[in-house]
């Protein structure tokens, strides 16, 4: 069957006429957004630079057949590849996703939203060069801004109010969709061709939330979003080459989305699109733990330095009756975690095991995650007693669209009768009401990141860079990246 098949006049879901009107009409006028924007793309670079310092997130990148350089390709930050767009937006996607240390969106739905630079950044880069090559103009950062903006906007707005979760399918679609919107536009497609990519997103196979949880948890987790942002770019120039859509990919009855994989029910929406998302992102700054988690382990910090003296042996611990923490409903679904934990996927989503290290240690580093740290006994002794229950304004807080908390309080009970202070945080550092504190520390992460595989100078020049917002945003994007590459 040719793919040049006559349109029919079937008129396509509104929901995905929606996306492409934003993507391709929508202007970002906020200054709030682009320098958020800017905070966020240095951020996650910066996660993906240190995830090059694992060897089970090095193993998976480079070329699919080893030695392969695609001329003009996009290269990948903190390596020596130069891929396809649809390789290096997974190279990309997996690094900045691997120690769960890039932004994050809770809603209905959870993410994070900044997955979408995988394949944002590698088709940019591409774009770009390829423009060069050519004698033409390339893209410039400000354009991978705005794509980020929308990237968030879209994956966000759509997570406000509904659950995919719920019905066993992983956030990352939504990081397939956002990117396929942002990518195709990108690309030179017109609205049309952004509908009809975005309907093939759709009716795609879609990530099984299997490998989050327990007994099945994985490193998947770590490289799905990489997957999802790859495979946007694949249907995008798909589409650009002329592949057809499906109006209907949503709607349809006994075949459509809805009615296969949602429960027969239509999305529904709290606001239209704008910029919200990218404003109100939450960062993950001082801790690569779940986000659900990032407030229990602030409240484990401040008990360490009180009781830190009370739980530093195994015969110490034994004198603890039981510790509470006190959540919200989300994290219990999520992270409340009871039993063996059989690697770093396992642990970096088990609220108890958070905890314990903050507890024990003072501190929490991508490393506690590892095998050495956690055959600690103290560890599952300290995860054996602890006890987490709802408190239902913490739940009521997380889905206020004007507070947007992800509140936890911890206390420890001691066998004597005596108890610690109980430690509540509401908001964590990387929340927009803590934006003052959170954005200094988010640039000294950047800073710690970038020296882990850059030589001084290039630090320097990136730096002087990277926190300039208009001498980033003119910035052509093949020179920018050119300053992370090792090749």
């Amino acid at each position: 069957m040719s793919s040049n098949h006559p349109r029919t006049k079937q008129k396509p879901d509104q929901v995905i006429v929606d996306i492409a009107n934003y993507v391709l009409d929508y202007e970002i006028d906020s200054a709030d957004a682009f320098d958020t924007a800017r905070n966020c793309m240095i951020d996650t670079l910066g996660c993906g630079l240190e995830a090059l310092s694992y060897s089970a997130c090095t193993k998976l990148l480079g070329p699919t057949i080893p030695g392969t350089i695609v001329p003009n390709g996009a290269k990948v930050p903190g390596t020596t590849y130069q891929l396809d767009p649809i390789n290096a937006a997974f190279n990309i996607g997996a690094m900045v996703r691997w120690l769960d240390f890039n932004d994050t969106w809770l809603a209905a739905e959870w993410g994070h939203p900044s997955d979408n630079l995988g394949g944002i950044l590698a088709v940019a880069d591409w774009i770009s060069r390829t423009r060069e090559a050519e004698g033409n103009s390339p893209l410039l950062i400000k354009d991978v801004l705005e794509a980020m903006i929308k990237a968030h906007e879209i994956q966000g707005i759509i997570a406000l109010e509904n659950s995919f979760n719920r019905v066993g399918l992983d956030h990352v679609i939504l990081v397939k969709i956002a990117s396929t919107a942002v990518i195709t536009k990108m690309l030179g497609g017109n609205k049309e061709q952004i509908i009809d990519a975005l309907s093939n997103a759709w009716i795609d196979g879609q990530s099984l939330r299997t490998y989050r949880h327990a007994p099945n948890t994985g490193s998947r987790k770590s490289w799905a979003a990489g997957d999802a942002t790859s495979r946007a770019v694949r249907l995008s120039l798909m589409v650009m080459q002329g592949e057809m859509g499906y109006p209907t990919a949503l709607s349809a009855k006994e075949w459509g989305f809805y009615d296969v994989l949602f429960q027969g029910k239509e999305f529904q929406f709290q606001r239209s699109y704008g910029s919200y998302v990218m404003e109100n992102v939450l960062f993950k700054i001082s801790f690569p733990a779940e986000f659900h988690a990032q407030t229990a382990v602030e409240c484990a910090l401040t008990l360490h330095q009180s009781e830190a003296n009370r739980l530093n042996t195994a015969e110490k611990i034994k004198q603890v009756e039981k510790i509470i923490i006190t959540t919200h409903e989300s994290a219990i679904r999520i992270i409340d975690k009871a039993g063996p934990l059989n690697n770093p996927a396992d642990r970096d989503h088990c609220i108890q095991y958070m905890t314990a290290i903050g507890l024990l240690k003072g501190n929490l580093i991508a490393q506690d995650y590892e095998d050495e740290t956690a055959n600690d006994p103290r560890v599952d002794m300290l995860r054996d007693i602890m006890v987490c229950e709802e408190n239902r304004q913490f739940s009521k807080d997380y889905l206020d669209p004007d507070k947007r908390s992800i509140a936890n309080a911890i206390q420890i009970f001691y066998k004597d009768g005596t108890v610690s202070p109980q430690i509540t945080v509401e908001y964590p550092i990387g929340h927009k009401r803590r934006r003052h504190e959170g954005i200094p520390k988010l640039v000294d992460k950047f800073k710690v990141n970038l020296a882990r595989e850059l030589n001084k100078d290039k630090v320097t020049t990136i730096l002087e860079i990277s926190m300039d917002q208009k001498k980033l945003e003119t910035m052509p994007v093949n020179s920018y990246v050119d300053l992370f590459w090792k090749g």
